[in-house]
Formats: structure tokens, sequence, C-alpha cells
């Protein structure tokens, strides 16, 4: 087969005659050859290196293996490699030629069990014996899972390995653990199968064009470079990867590692060592490559839980529960979206922020490396008198595009202000046809600006890397525990903090954007919604509250104390605006311990609130006597009724003590109440009613699981709580959802978890009462403070 396939290579002239003699062959065995990634990437990388070394000298055998039966693993296997595509630079005759050989010298191998890798290996010698060749190496590309690389690397070890003189090349896909405990369990388990020469540990990022031209760019340009990329000059760097996309059907993958350790902890890590770290005397020299990134991961400053803001876009909690089919009240605190803050001790940067971000369901698909300069300039002619491009108050910025986004290719750029930089010749061009192109608000022509000569795929270059033994490419071990001992604190920090939610795309705005101040990081908006203006012409106080949306409603946030001041002050718009409308205003209130601290408020408007003219309801109570401490209407009257001039007349507690007995169905307190408010509330509609929020995301008395209260045309209902007292008297929610307009408070760390979890859900008043309350013709506000939100 072999002899046959270099052959029509003869006759193609693609084998020079000093290299008609075999080199040595090689094996390739990719396992996962049916997986995704394989499908995606893999196959056409190991095609490209064939294009690439068919005439090197080597001869090859391509093995696809996975657990799948021979027969129709062959068959999807070989769907797979029919699709392989030729690459435009190559001659289509010979590219089809050598396409047909590449599938020739393919075969799939089911490796499931020891007797499994036996045989392969026995069939190598066997091979190799027929067609009178030298074993040079074997390739095992592991695209699996890594709870089974151990056995398979067992088996390799046992049954698998190259004739002694012949090396052997592990290549490991990440995820390389979960943390620094685990990353270090699997280092050591694989260690004792494996020499460290032996494993690539593959980071893709580290194979696209840009990213791989970072420390070549700098060594360019080490003259221009070294005085100014430096904390006297640079303003900031900026590593951010975007994507459009979101996780569905990733949930499985996605939930257990997330944004960081899915993108920072190592592409982007990664990409910043390359920028950060001292530039080596020889760059092609792995090991003081190496030296020099694990010297830079002992000058970075740890990471704190302030170093860091996190979100998750809305819809990734219900595409978690449909593919791992979890429960509906099964909530994720998976980051989607993370920005950090980096900051490197040292002469070179110190004070100088690194910014990494990521995220899924965001704006625009891009990634980049920003190195933004600070600028001292002032240039007193105008724009229209000056050369624009060469203006020195034009932002001076050095831009490693990795890809899609506006340019839409790898690309490098230098600010035409900043200097001209030294390209290698033959793989970049110098590209200025795209004058109505923008990118950072500057046009092209700002740029001295360079594309690839010829665009690779990440996945093609790493696997020429492997077959060349370019380790510089690759993550060594050490390198690996240095990046998971930095981020392990940092992910152990944020396990507990709730994400901000966000929409995802265009809708997301100016919600996840965030600021630096010192070492530490937080979002610009203060809250996790799009900010709206104050209605109703009115101008917010100076409070660090702002309405914005929660639960598509709008939302009133700051600390307890300015909450409360901004709720009495709206309260008290509110009754003006009601006495001016109808004569009147009907005020609802419920009991609990956050209201008190609003009465007491509401208590000092003694003389500018219409107090004449309003009528206070209750809208729930207690079955105790009015007299009794736990009374909701004791509480009402002892901080705010005896305190304010509200007529007799106009103060309603609900009837719950007739015949010196409580609550009892017979005596019809809860059709009394009703009739009240129908005689006196037009369309029993209540101007503004007061609600808060029990732990168990019940409102009012009205508690989940309740049998009345939830619906139909019962105005005042009795119910039962599951703590003492347990029976409550309580305004329906039909009838709650009549208020013109309804504002529910909720105050206190101890809230924390169900404003969390009621933020999530969807309206299922059985199982969150509170979620049921949608004034049909009203108005809903949440005034909710910092601790409850944030906790």
């Amino acid at each position: 087969m072999l002899k046959a396939a270099l052959c029509v290579i003869f006759l193609l002239g693609a084998l020079p005659s000093s290299a008609k003699e075999s080199q040595g062959h090689i094996s390739v065995v990719l396992l996962g050859a049916t997986g995704d990634l394989a499908k995606k990437y893999l196959w056409q990388g190991l095609f490209q290196l064939y294009l690439d070394e068919v005439s090197s000298g080597h001869s090859f055998t391509f093995y696809g293996a996975a657990l799948t039966e021979p027969e129709p693993g062959k068959l999807l296997m070989f769907e797979v490699l029919k699709k392989l595509a030729c690459p435009p630079d190559v001659d289509p005759n010979r590219c089809v030629v050598v396409k047909d050989q590449f599938l020739k010298l393919s075969q799939y191998r089911q490796l499931k069990t020891s007797e499994n890798y036996t045989t392969l290996n026995q069939d190598i010698k066997t091979l190799l014996q027929q067609e009178g060749l030298e074993e040079a190496g074997r390739i095992f590309y592991f695209s699996v899972p890594p709870f089974a690389y151990m056995e398979i690397a067992r088996h390799i070890n046992s049954s698998c390995r190259p004739r002694p003189g012949a090396w052997l090349r592990v290549v490991l896909e990440k995820p390389f653990g979960h943390d620094y405990e685990s990353a270090q369990q699997l280092a050591t388990e694989l260690g004792t199968f494996f020499l460290e020469e032996e494993m690539y540990r593959v980071d893709h990022y580290l194979g696209k064009q840009a990213v791989a031209h970072i420390l070549p760019f700098r060594d360019h340009n080490r003259k221009l470079l070294d005085p100014i990329l430096n904390r006297h000059h640079v303003e900031r760097v900026e590593i951010v990867l975007k994507e459009t996309i979101d996780a569905k059907g990733r949930a499985s993958f996605y939930e257990h590692y997330g944004v960081i350790r899915d993108v920072l902890q190592n592409h982007l890590n990664e990409v910043l060592m390359y920028l950060a770290m001292e530039l080596p005397a020889n760059i092609n020299h792995s090991e003081e490559v190496l030296r020099n990134k694990l010297q830079t991961f002992k000058l970075l400053q740890g990471l704190e839980k302030t170093s860091a803001v996190i979100g998750q876009y809305q819809t990734y909690n219900s595409q978690v529960r449909e593919e791992l089919q979890k429960a509906d009240n099964y909530f994720s605190m998976t980051p989607t979206f993370a920005g950090v803050l980096f900051q490197i001790d040292g002469l070179r940067w110190e004070g100088v922020p690194f910014v990494l971000a990521s995220g899924k369901a965001l704006d625009e698909r891009t990634g980049y490396v920003r190195v933004l300069f600070k600028n001292r300039a002032y240039c007193t002619q105008s724009e229209t008198l000056r050369d624009a491009r060469w203006s020195q108050c034009k932002p001076k910025q050095i831009v490693f595009y990795i890809g899609h986004g506006e340019l839409n290719s790898p690309a490098v750029l230098v600010s035409r202000n900043l200097f001209k930089p030294t390209m290698p010749e033959g793989s970049w061009r110098e590209v200025s046809d795209r004058p109505q192109l923008r990118l950072f608000g500057q046009p092209l022509s700002d740029y001295y600006a360079y594309y690839p000569v010829k665009e690779r795929e990440a996945y093609s270059s790493l696997i020429s890397n492997i077959y060349h033994s370019k380790r510089d490419s690759f993550i060594t071990t050490e390198n690996m525990l240095a990046s998971w001992e930095f981020w392990t604190p940092l992910l152990d920090g944020l396990a507990q903090q709730a994400p901000r939610l966000y929409p995802g795309g265009q809708e997301n705005e100016h919600l996840l954007d965030f600021e630096m101040v010192g070492r530490e990081v937080s979002f610009t908006l203060q809250e996790p919604v799009e900010v709206l203006s104050a209605g109703g012409g009115q101008t917010p106080d100076d409070y660090r509250s702002t309405q914005n949306k929660f639960r598509k409603s709008p939302l009133v946030l700051g600390w307890a104390e300015e909450l409360i001041s901004r709720l009495a002050s709206d309260i008290k718009a509110a009754a003006a605006s009601a006495v001016e409308r109808s004569g009147e205003f009907h005020l609802a209130l419920s009991g609990g311990s956050s209201p008190i601290a609003l009465f007491q408020r509401l208590a000092m408007h003694h003389y500018d609130f219409p107090w004449g003219h309003t009528h206070l309801w209750l809208v729930d109570e207690r079955c105790v006597p009015l007299t009794d401490p736990e009374s909701n209407f004791h509480s009402l009257h002892s901080y705010l009724i005896q305190h304010v001039r509200v007529p007799y007349f106009n103060v309603h507690p609900m009837p719950v003590h007739f015949n010196q007995r409580l609550c009892v169905e017979e005596d019809r307190g809860m059709e009394l109440y009703a009739k009240e408010i129908t005689a006196l509330v037009t369309n029993s509609s209540f101007d503004l009613m007061l609600l808060g929020v029990g732990a168990d995301g019940h409102t009012a008395s009205l508690f989940p699981h309740s049998p009345s209260g939830l619906e139909g045309a019962q105005a005042v209902v009795l119910t039962e709580s599951p703590v003492k007292p347990h029976q409550r008297m309580s305004l329906s929610l039909p009838l709650i959802n009549k208020a013109r307009q309804v504002t529910i408070l909720v105050m206190g760390k101890g809230k924390h978890d169900i404003v969390t979890l009621i933020s999530r859900v969807g309206n299922d008043p059985a199982k969150w009462p509170i979620s049921g309350v949608n004034p049909s013709s009203g108005q809903l506000a949440w005034y909710i403070d910092y601790e409850a939100l944030f906790g």
C-alpha cells in the first residue's frame, strides 16, 4: 500500500530525488476519531500535515480510533474523510491525488480493550516488516474526555509503545483538570506512563497566527519596543475573546467548567504570558521561553473576588435544565461571562492593568490583544489642517487581531503615530486597501496593518508543530500547574457568587461594562439590569439607587436607609397624585419587619403628606388579637398611625377577631373586609399596595401550594402559614393584581437567595406566589436593597 502511494507521488514529481529513501515511518493514531473536534478540525489538520510533509521522506499511516464497533465506526470515519477540503493554495490536481492516497493510508480501529492495543501494535510492526521500513515514531492524539486518559495511557504504555530508539508523542486536549488539585493529580498519574518530553498539551489558541506571532513580533522589533513596553508608556492591555453563540449543546461541559476554566485560565492566560514575560534572548529556545513564563507567574499579584466580575446569559439555566434533565428548581451559578483584572509586580509592569475578558452570547464574535499606550500630546492645529493618520493626538496602540469581527482575519496592527514595525518577509503582507474599515473607532488607514500571506487553521499549525517537535507551542506540566495554582483561589472565591444576568447579544448594551479602580474591578452599572429613566417626569434623588428592571418591571436599588427614604418619597408622590385625581388615597400595607423602617419614615412626613385624605388598609393579618405584638395592625399602629393625623374612619384593620374568636370561617370576616373594600375603593383597585417577599417565595399571606387565594373570585381569604401563628387572613392574588400600583419591598442579606431565585423563574404562583404578582392594568415596582440583591 505504502509503495503504491509513493509511486503515484513520484509520478507527480512531488518527491525530490534526495529524499527517495524513507527517513522512517510514522503512525498517527487519532483517539476519538468520530467526535466533534475530530470532525471539525483534527482530520483536516492531519490531511494538511500529509499535504505538507508528503515529500519529507517520512511515510505515514493514519489510524482513526474510537469505542464504536469496527463496521459502523469505519462508516462514520470515512463520511468525515470524504468531506476533507483541499486548501486554496494547493494545485487542485495534486490535491485530489494526495487526498486519495490519504484515504488509502487511513484505517479505522476499535480501541477499547488491552487486546485491541496489542493487536494495533502488532499490525504496525507487520506493516513495517512488509514494507521494509524503519519506525521513526508514533503520535497518539487524545481527542477524548479527560476521564478516559488513564486507561488509554495504561494501554499505550504497556502494549503500544514504538520500538526502542523511535519517539512517542502523546497529544492531550484541554481541560487539564478542574483546579490545582485535580490538575496535579492528573499530571502525577500521566507521569507514571509518559515522560514529560513525550506529552504535548494542546491549547489551540497558541496555534492562531496572530497569537503565535506575538513573540516573533517582539523579537523583530526589540529595539523599538523595549523602551516603550513598560509602565511608563502603557496605559493598559486588553486580552479579549467575545462569542455570539451560547452554550447550547455543550451544557454538560460548560456547567462543570464555566467561562473562566474554559477560556481565561488557559487561552487568555497564555496570551498574557507571551506579552508580559521578559523576552528571551532566543525565542526559539523552548526551555528559555518556559523559564521566563514561570518567572512572570511569580510576579502576578494574587486574584481576589474583587479582581473579577462575572455574568450569565438569561437562557443558560433553561438550557442546562433541558440538556442535563435537571429539576425546575435547579439554578446554576456557572458564569458565562467574566472580566478579570491582572496586576504584575516588577519594574516593567507595576501599576499597568491587564484586562482579560470573555463571554458567550455577547454582541459580536471577535478576539484580540490590544496594547493601548499613554498619550500626553496636545495638538494645536485643527484636525482638518494636519495629516490625521500621523497625528500624535490620535490613540497609540498595537493590536494582535486574532480573528473574526470587523477584520474577519488574523492581523497585526500598529498605529502610524507609534512606529513602523519590522515584519518577516514572505509570511505577512501589508494591507491598505480597505479604507471603509474601522477598528476601535479609527479607520484602517491610521494603522500599519499586516495580514498573513497564507491563513492557516490553528489545529493545522499545531499538528505540524507536533510533527516537527516544536514544544514551545504546547503547555508543559510545570506551566499548567503554575497556571492552576494562580487561578484556583479566585475560582474558589467566586464559587458561591451569583453572576449578573444579561439578556444576550445587542440587548446587553452597557450591562457588562466594567471599570478598574486600583486593584479592584466592578461593573460600571451597579444594578444588574438595563438602566431606564425615572418615570413621571420626576428627578431621582441623589442616591446610589436608580430605576431599573427586575423581572421585566422597574427596579429601585440602594442601601437600606437610602431605599426606605426613596420609597417614602415615592409613596408621598403617589398620594398627592391620587388625591388630586380622586380626592382620596387608598394605601394597602403588608406586615413583617421590613416595613417598620418605612412606617417610621412616613411618620416623619407628618405635615406634608395628605393624611386627611388617606385610607390605610392591611394586605394581610395574623389571626391574633389586634393588640397582640404579633399583629400586623399593632405594628402599623405603633410605628405610624399614632404619629400622624389619619382620620379614625380611614383606618381599616382586618376583622380577624369576632365574638372572642379568631379567624373562624363562620364569622365571615373575609366577606366583611371584601365588602368594605368594594364599598370604599373604586373598582376595588387600591392606589398603592406594599408587598414583601418571604424566603420561600410567599407574599402577603399567600404561601407556596396554598389551596386558596392564588386564583378564583374570592377577594379576601383565610390561609395557613407554615410557621406560627399558622392562621392568617390575606388579600387574594386576583385582588392584589387589581391595584393601580404594586410596590414590592425586599431588604436584608437573608433575602439574597430568594431574590436570586425569583430573578430567574417564570410565572408559577403555586411554587412562588410572588411570581404571580402582575397588575392587570397597573404598575409593578421592586425596591430591593444591595444586601438582598448581592448578598
